[in-house]
């Protein structure tokens, strides 16, 4: 299941909007962006940009977005799963 590109650009749009990716904007080269990662304890993670064209990470975001929506309190775009998940994901994307 791929994700329209609506949904894309709406993710890159709360990134735009958030006041901590502004502040924190210096730390992240460009072609990346952060996200924060975990249960209730989370970890920032920098990835780059072009993980949004992978069918993979386009599904976890698909998930994400509908069981969370895109109301990211902490600022970046938060992924609500264990990082052992994220990691084992985001580590074949390379």
């Amino acid at each position: 299941m791929a994700i329209r590109m609506p949904r894309i650009m709406q993710a890159k749009q709360i990134l735009r909007q958030s006041r901590l990716f502004a502040n924190q904007a210096m730390d992240v080269p460009k072609g990346y962006f952060p996200v924060y990662v975990g249960e209730s304890q989370k970890k920032r993670f920098i990835v780059p940009v072009s993980f949004l064209n992978n069918p993979s990470f386009q599904k976890l975001l698909s998930v994400v977005e509908e069981e969370f929506g895109f109301n990211h309190p902490i600022g970046g775009l938060t992924i609500p799963c264990r990082e052992e998940v994220f990691i084992d994901l985001t580590s074949s994307l390379h």
